[in-house]
């Protein structure tokens, strides 16, 4: 699994800023060091964008911070156009559109703190994973 491309869903991209202790936060660093390849899209970019203007401390993260940030991970992530669209195919449809990325960039894994909500999804061989299990997979080397 090391250097496979996945999927970040949200909460764990705000996890991870939320706290410098946990695993998301590892995932986040992997990510600055290029040992986390991640595959991104239009829908999901404004969905980290909207939930973490929205949930992070807006004391401590300007909109000059997230927006830098956000930037940032368009800047190393892998862009995926979705020509095809599988929705309603997920319980929460909040969700759908960050299936379609794995669907469309080849992912066997989207990291998750929902694991349960993307169930369904191992019927097209892709697996929710929750970022320790991720760095377990990867053997820490983030």
């Amino acid at each position: 699994m090391k250097n496979e491309l996945v999927v970040i869903d949200t909460n764990v991209i705000l996890s991870g800023l939320l706290s410098r202790k946990g695993q998301s936060f590892k995932i986040l660093q992997g990510i600055l060091q290029d040992r986390v390849r991640f595959a991104i899209s239009v829908p999901l970019i404004l969905e980290y964008e909207a939930v973490l203007k929205k949930k992070l401390d807006r004391e401590i993260f300007t909109d000059e911070d997230i927006d830098a940030f956000i930037n940032y991970l368009c800047k190393v992530g892998e862009p995926i156009k979705v020509f095809y669209l599988w929705r309603p195919f997920l319980k929460d449809p909040y969700d759908d559109h960050i299936l379609e990325v794995a669907i469309a960039a080849n992912c066997k894994y989207i990291i998750t703190y929902n694991k349960a909500d993307f169930k369904i999804a191992e019927e097209l061989g892709i697996r929710a994973i929750n970022p320790y299990e991720y760095m377990e997979a990867v053997g820490g080397l983030i």
